[in-house]
């Protein structure tokens, strides 16, 4: 019983020092991690060296699809990119088996203690915390190593007859390697840590336990298993992330396919580079270890060469497998004229942007629709999801308005003539100011949530006037779209004027009934309140609405 709590508890303190020494090396690199994912992926193999760079520095691939993932969720990364970054992902995080094969190969305790005093000074006096957090995670890592190494040897499984036979029993064929890989999958997978799992089967082969083909059939399995962590994160973000959780998983799988088919003359070729005999007993520890970690990093490197050139079938095959939900197909955010860098030619790349400014507007008009559509709905089920694709469309306007500014942003630093210089600041107003008619359409819908909830009914008089503002609105936006969607000399400003006196005039005579009605105490103070709400909100989206065309036709 001690001994298995000695190897739980090291386990423990493996699995510790490694998320402590990552999440120390990711607030040291801070938002530069996040730039370097988003700048260095240009092309699938910018962005295998990035993956790698990054699990690298951050010794967990789990933290880098996480992360991945999470980026393609916010349109940061496209599909491909983010293919390629997990790649490299998978490639960075066979680093870690290198670590513990090197603890396997001498005494920790020789860095661990001077590493722990050294971490503590630094945590201690504030000066270089986030280092002295690394340390003091590595230090643990480092430690549990060799706690696991040292409980191994107490164990001493390869004198125990019955562990031996039971091993035994496990012919070397297929079908003993298939099971070992199903294990291995299934372990990581609870486990949430491939790196935990890598150490385990580091001390079975050393004790004699098992032997290295048993040993490299549970690696396998970790590398499946380990794809649960990035499917986790994704479950509750869109469609592209979701298909980039899927491609690592695919990664591997196919990665595991080819291994088996090649199995015994792929492992006989890596003990080989290490100079061990895959079927002796009684083998080095230290070489046992480390044919686990040249697998691991033959196993990654080789799969992504192959894979690097299939990535658009790869992104194919996952769009084929997982397909987006008709309400997410509207509401999911993707730019769609500006890519990847700034154009060669700037003036292009106003023209680009321009188009997307275009796009913007007719994502806030289909905004609004949802605004009117809620206002029907009396049916609290369905009222919630419209409510929650408003609020998403309110988030995609935020981030439209950043990488649109960005962009621009990026362009306004070429050289430029005058007339584009002063293009870029009217187009900066517009992407500003359709930001706010998304703001418009979400606190609509929050006063809408307000009414609902208080039981607030309005009757057939008040309704036809939150409907005809409503109209009103949506012709403003119609003609908005048109003047940002064509040339501006093709279109009158006066339009778009006519049309917001008349929200002016309409938000006036509605407002002045209001009071009116609540003199004669025709409804209650509450419905007044809720029903003044409303129109101001509308008089404001429209004032958003003629600030945009204004911007276009460039009025001060």
């Amino acid at each position: 019983m001690l001994i298995i709590l000695k190897l739980l508890g090291s386990i423990a303190l493996l699995i510790y020092g490694m998320k402590v020494m990552s999440e120390a090396l990711q607030k040291m690199a801070g938002p530069q991690l996040r730039h370097l994912l988003g700048a260095m992926t240009t092309n699938r193999f910018s962005g295998v060296a990035t993956g790698a760079l990054v699990t690298v520095a951050v010794q967990s691939s789990a933290a880098t699809t996480v992360m991945t993932v999470s980026f393609v969720n916010a349109a940061l990364l496209t599909l491909s990119q983010a293919i390629s970054v997990i790649m490299g992902a998978n490639i960075g995080t066979t680093m870690s088996a290198w670590i513990m094969s090197a603890g396997f190969s001498f005494n920790v305790a020789n860095l661990v203690w001077p590493a722990f005093l050294i971490a503590i000074i630094l945590i201690q006096t504030g000066k270089h915390r986030y280092f002295g957090d690394f340390l003091f995670g590595l230090s643990f890592l480092l430690f549990a190593l060799g706690m696991l190494k040292a409980t191994g040897v107490e164990m001493d499984l390869a004198s125990k007859p019955a562990v031996v036979s039971f091993f035994a029993s496990f012919k070397t064929n297929y079908g003993t390697i298939l099971l070992f890989l199903l294990i291995g999958t299934i372990l990581t997978a609870l486990v949430q840590s491939s790196a935990a799992l890598m150490a385990i089967t580091m001390v079975l082969c050393a004790t004699g336990a098992i032997s290295i083909y048993q040993g490299i059939a549970l690696v396998m399995g970790e590398n499946i298993g380990t794809t649960v962590t990035a499917n986790l994160a994704a479950m509750s973000a869109n469609t592209q992330a979701r298909r980039t959780a899927m491609a690592h998983l695919l990664f591997n799988v196919f990665g595991v396919i080819w291994v088996l088919i090649f199995f015994f003359p792929f492992v006989r070729m890596v003990c080989g580079v290490v100079d061990l005999d895959p079927n002796a007993s009684g083998q080095d520890a230290t070489k046992l270890s480390f044919a686990l970690a040249t697998f691991h990093t033959f196993f990654n490197v080789i799969n992504t060469a192959v894979l690097i050139w299939f990535i658009p079938q790869i992104e194919k095959l996952v769009c084929l497998l997982i397909k987006p939900k008709q309400a997410e197909v509207e509401d999911e955010f993707r730019l769609q004229y500006i890519r990847g860098g700034i154009m060669k030619t700037p003036e292009i790349s106003v023209l680009q942007a321009q188009k997307e400014i275009a796009v913007f507007g007719e994502k806030m008009q289909k905004l609004f629709g949802l605004v009117r559509e809620l206002y029907a709905t009396q049916d609290e089920q369905e009222f919630s999801r419209l409510f929650e694709r408003i609020r998403k469309g309110e988030d995609i306007s935020d981030r439209m308005e950043n990488e649109i500014g960005k962009y621009l942003g990026d362009v306004g630093s070429a050289h430029l003539s005058d007339e584009t210089k002063l293009k870029i600041r009217s187009m900066m107003r517009e992407i500003s100011e359709l930001e706010s008619v998304g703001d418009g359409c979400f606190n609509l819908a929050r006063i809408m949530r307000r009414k609902l909830d208080h039981k607030v009914w309005f009757d057939d008089k008040l309704n036809e006037g939150i409907l005809e503002m409503y109209e009103l609105l949506n012709e403003a936006l119609s003609q908005m779209n048109r003047t940002l969607s064509g040339r501006r000399e093709d279109y009158d400003f006066s339009t778009s004027r006519e049309i917001e006196n008349r929200i002016n005039s309409l938000r006036n005579n509605l407002k002045q009934k209001n009071i009116a009605n609540l003199d004669r105490q025709e409804y209650s103070y509450e419905l007044g309140t809720v029903l003044n709400d409303l129109v101001g909100e509308c008089e404001k989206t429209g004032d958003y609405i003629i600030n945009v065309v204004e911007a276009r036709f460039d009025i001060d």
